[in-house]
């Protein structure tokens, strides 16, 4: 016989927040839902081990619920099918339980809180929204802080950020005197570093059974499947990773961050795509973790370990999640739903398909593809400055950017994912997030990797037959764009050096690029 409860409470997947004041108390006329559902496993093609990963969180976090005392309801994939979408099933549940009040944690998508909104304002029952927790800002003080089409920088919102709250400073000044580090953290991975780089923390949840659901319900995914998950999927993994990288990873973390190798590892020891950085962004966007205690706990680390840890290092990192993270936030909430459909460079041109299988002689777009396929995760500059240059100076339509980005990786929502993607990466926002393009050649994968090494391509050329495409591209995209760039002071020297060349020139130079675009798909 089905149980009454006067009130419902919804919890998504990315709302894994058990630190939610929603939990202090047990009430035993309180449901908590916790539901697999199609229209969230299939809005884009996810990579499997996303789908694994934010499926088993929510599975763990209801008995984690369950043993505190709250009554849960969890529903898998099987349980869900037959209704359409979550106001179906929402409806169905408020009817099965006699439910007066339905409470829900605002969504970070604005698809999902628009869902939502419909639905509250369509059913009978009494319905209230809360914040999550879970950020620094609040949803107030977002809307305070941006505003709609305003170019913000995310330089002065992080300064203010730190003032705030009161974050590596030293009275109403920055410790160590400079707010930004970031010129000390560009540093390449020689040889002799790759040695040094710790192997990974790794997990190995059994996720089986929900390989057989997705299979089961022909749930479309990309990627490789492994039934032993490596990412953390509690509070408990969550922290023992936290710990692992202030402990081994922090020391180095800010002069590596940006570096890449594809350096062959051990047998086994599967360090290359891990390098220094936390591989925490999962725990953190389904709420698992908390930004200001990942915070805390790399600064614990740096005051307790000034002689390993130093201040550009915890500076580095401290930025990417007080910075970053909120300032992305502001930006998506601020710009929706319009933002996701500017394109101010008219870029049109489809993504080419081995994108979806890493097939491609570019070393350092097979690296970046294949890590990305093989683990659902990429770091920053692998996003930005690898698969996200090349599409921005081939002129790769917006939405299709997004669109394989919000699959592919196992911490991308949309809240995070687009701006990073359609502002940040391919500037489409004409601006809105950056000052400018991050438009590269050949030469900056070469100064931050070793990719070029064992590459079919040389990176030293430009209009030869195996020259880098790279090389042309990003010149063609300099060109094609000069109304757009040519008066922005950080571009001046490119357009001195370009207007060098001589119109011979200039013409090999965007001939070689044509004919890369035009052979895209066999590059």
């Amino acid at each position: 016989m089905t149980t009454k409860a006067a009130r419902l409470r919804l919890i998504l997947g990315d709302q894994l927040n058990a630190s939610h004041s929603w939990f202090r108390e047990q009430d035993d006329d309180t449901l908590y839902i916790i539901a697999e559902l199609h229209q969230e496993a299939s809005y884009v093609p996810h990579h499997v081990q996303k789908v694994c990963a934010f499926f088993a969180a929510m599975s763990a976090f209801a008995q984690a619920l369950q043993q505190a005392g709250h009554r849960v309801l969890h529903l898998t994939l099987d349980d869900t099918a037959p209704f359409s979408d979550l106001p179906a099933l929402l409806t169905h549940l408020i009817e099965q339980h006699g439910v007066s009040a339905f409470e829900y944690q605002l969504p970070d998508e604005y698809r999902l809180r628009q869902q939502l909104a419909d639905f509250a304002s369509a059913t009978k029952v009494e319905v209230s929204a809360v914040e999550t927790e879970h950020f620094y800002l609040s949803e107030q003080q977002l809307r305070r802080d941006f505003q709609t089409g305003k170019k913000h920088r995310m330089e002065a919102f992080y300064r203010k950020m730190r003032v705030r709250f009161n974050v590596l400073m030293d009275g109403e000044k920055p410790q160590g005197g400079q707010w930004n580090f970031d010129a000390d953290n560009r540093n390449k991975l020689k040889a002799k570093d790759i040695d040094d780089v710790p192997e990974p923390l790794l997990f190995g949840h059994d996720v089986t059974d929900i390989l057989a659901r997705i299979e089961r319900h022909n749930i479309k995914v990309i990627g490789k499947p492994d039934s032993n998950l490596l990412w953390p999927i509690t509070r408990t993994h969550a922290n023992e990773l936290l710990t692992f990288f202030c402990q081994h990873c922090l020391p180095s973390f800010g002069r590596f961050q940006d570096a890449m190798t594809g350096q062959t590892d051990e047998e086994g020891k599967r360090k290359q795509w891990s390098l220094y950085h936390s591989r925490l962004s999962f725990a953190l966007n389904s709420k698992i973790l908390s930004p200001q205690h990942v915070v805390d706990a790399a600064i614990h680390h740096y005051h307790t370990r000034p002689d390993e840890i130093s201040l550009a290092q915890v500076e580095g990192f401290v930025r990417q999640i007080i910075g970053w993270r909120e300032f992305i936030r502001g930006i998506y909430w601020a710009n929706m739903p319009e933002y996701a459909t500017l394109n101010s460079l008219s870029a049109t041109r489809d993504l080419p398909s081995w994108f979806w299988t890493g097939n491609t002689k570019m070393a350092c777009m097979k690296h970046a593809i294949e890590q990305s396929l093989d683990y659902a995760y990429a770091h920053h500059i692998q996003r930005l400055m690898i698969t996200g240059n090349f599409c921005l100076i081939s002129g790769i339509e917006p939405a299709q950017v997004d669109e394989w980005y919000l699959g592919i990786y196992i911490d991308a929502i949309e809240w995070v994912e687009l701006p990073n993607t359609r502002g940040m990466s391919q500037f489409a926002d004409g601006g809105i997030v950056g000052s400018k393009a991050y438009a590269a050649s050949g030469n900056y994968v070469k100064k931050m990797s070793d990719y070029c090494g064992n590459c079919h391509y040389q990176v030293s050329k430009i209009t030869e037959d195996d020259a880098c495409p790279l090389n042309a591209l990003y010149w063609h995209f300099m060109d094609k764009h000069q109304d757009d760039f040519g008066g922005n002071p950080r571009t001046k020297m490119v357009y001195a050096n370009w207007n060098k060349k001589s119109d011979e020139q200039q013409r090999a130079v965007l001939g070689k690029a044509a004919h890369s675009l035009k052979n895209i798909e066999k590059l």
